[in-house]
């Protein structure tokens, strides 16, 4: 071998040592157990999105990275909306969140509490997947936390002990727990009841006394926390929004990690983020309506809107639409309502 053959060899072992060594180094600093935050606390298609993802990067890492879940927003004292700050400071190292609990920090994230702007799950995909998806993950990004996959929580229906809501009317002086977001506050107003911002370990104790009279959320919530059993007798599907779940870690977790854990992270989490939308859909369909079965059969009473008393909230609700359209951004809402348009069915 000639003298610059045998010197460029050397050259690229040691290379390769540095970069093994570099890598070792990165691997030699991980922590022995990174922390999961998740704001609900019963069973439900959030919580196992959070355990599978939690499982495949175990796996997938070959235990080089290990995740707890803490469920009920317990690492912010059960203040959810505090959550995406305390991601970007490194109290929470990783979520599975809202765009609810994030909107006040990262303000375009209301785009998908906008009511009745979804009219099924094809317009959420079509928003997700698409040019608005892209433009909110770098926000997220450019806010200091690394957005993965985009999961589903579902559409939001309407609960409460006092008698089936109908049309607007129906709500008048409604005491509504709803997440602290001035959005909801608004949108509850406009329709005439009573907003009572709360976070949702506060929420249940109080339905179950009657502090509140109702609350808004997906369906598998409702059952997962029994609210059947808190006097949410009357159960209304209206499907006014349905908030996805961000697959998300904190910046300098991820920039802790070698580049071949994070594409396993990343992989890890798009594999949990679609099995999670899947589980979120199963059962809430007209093709498969296995959880309403098992609410009703709980004694509820449950009321399908027809086309003309949906329209008469969706007319109560547009003056809020047109106010939030402009503080979240036109030219967002109008990308958003063109996708939607242009969706697949």
């Amino acid at each position: 071998m000639k003298f610059s053959a045998l010197v460029k060899a050397f050259s690229l072992f040691f290379a390769a040592m540095a970069c093994l060594s570099v890598t070792s180094a990165q691997a030699n600093n991980y922590k022995p157990e990174y922390k999961l935050s998740i704001v609900v606390n019963a069973t439900s298609p959030w919580e196992q999105g959070a355990q599978i993802w939690s499982d495949l990067v175990r796996e997938r890492t070959e235990g080089r990275i290990n995740i707890k879940i803490h469920k009920g927003a317990s690492l912010v004292q059960g203040e959810q909306t505090r959550e995406f700050t305390a991601i970007r400071q490194g109290v929470i190292d990783m979520a599975v969140g809202s765009t609810i609990n994030w909107s006040s920090q990262v303000r375009q994230l209301n785009i998908f509490s906008l009511p009745f702007l979804m009219p099924d799950d094809a317009a959420l995909d079509a928003l997700v997947q698409g040019e608005v998806g892209k433009q909110l993950f770098a926000l997220i990004d450019k806010a200091g936390v690394v957005p993965l996959a985009w999961g589903e929580n579902g559409f939001r229906q309407i609960s409460n002990a006092r008698q089936a809501i109908q049309l607007p009317e129906d709500m008048k002086g409604l005491k509504l727990r709803v997440v602290g977001a001035p959005l909801y506050m608004d949108i509850l107003t406009a329709l005439g009841a009573s907003p009572v911002p709360m976070s949702w370990a506060e929420a249940q104790p109080a339905l179950a006394n009657g502090t509140v009279e109702g609350q808004e959320n997906p369906l598998s919530i409702y059952l997962g926390s029994r609210l059947y059993d808190a006097g949410q007798k009357y159960l209304t599907l209206w499907n006014y929004m349905n908030d996805p779940l961000v697959f998300v870690v904190n910046k300098n977790i991820w920039n802790s990690w070698t580049e071949q854990d994070r594409e396993i992270v990343r992989q890890a989490a798009l594999d949990a983020a679609t099995q999670e939308i899947a589980i979120a859909r199963k059962g809430v369909t007209p093709e498969d309506d296995s959880v309403l079965k098992e609410i009703a059969s709980h004694g509820v009473e449950i009321t399908r809107l027809t086309p003309e008393q949906h329209n008469a909230f969706v007319k109560a609700a547009r003056p809020v639409f047109d106010k939030w359209k402009e503080r979240i951004g036109p030219e967002l809402v109008e990308q958003a309502l063109q996708d939607i348009e242009n969706r697949k069915k």
